[in-house]
């Protein structure tokens, strides 16, 4: 009888702690660049800060089949404000690893509303990057919490009583 060797998962588990920490730095880039004009994305004069809307741009662009609902809300300042709010808030959740049920919920939301603001997709008629970042939240909110500050978060009160913000 062959000898089974015990798999260790600790590189994977840092993998994936990597991997839930950039992506957190994608979404929080994403904050600064509309929050400051970092000309990236965003030119310096569209900067949100100097009055400039975050969701004008792309969701003031879009063609496909739900431009009128997307075009509807383009450069609306509650969207504005949900958009760069969401965008820090799941960025922020996924670099200390806290809260990421709650960001896998509303990611989600936010990407798939940016997967079908991008319909018809050129690359792939189906999935795109949105769809793929949108699944991995839901790897990350149940996955292994390594590099994160989930002990500290568990200890406190409030999430003691209310699990959801595992």
């Amino acid at each position: 009888m062959a000898k089974t060797k015990k798999v260790n998962y600790e590189k994977a588990w840092h993998a994936l702690a990597a991997t839930r920490i950039a992506l957190g730095f994608i979404f929080v880039w994403a904050f600064l660049d509309k929050l400051l004009g970092l000309g990236f994305a965003t030119p310096s004069p569209k900067a949100w800060l100097l009055g400039g809307s975050p969701t004008a741009g792309f969701l003031g662009g879009v063609k496909g089949p739900f431009s009128d609902f997307f075009n509807s809300m383009a450069g609306n300042p509650l969207v504005d404000w949900l958009f760069m709010l969401g965008l820090l808030g799941i960025g922020a959740a996924l670099i200390l690893g806290i809260g990421l049920r709650v960001a896998a919920v509303a990611g989600t939301l936010l990407l798939v509303m940016m997967w079908a603001a991008s319909l018809p997709i050129k690359t792939n008629p189906l999935l795109d990057d949105h769809l793929i970042y949108a699944i991995t939240l839901w790897v990350f909110a149940f996955g292994n919490r390594k590099w994160s500050l989930i002990e500290t978060w568990l200890r406190t009160d409030y999430v003691k009583k209310h699990s959801w913000l595992w």
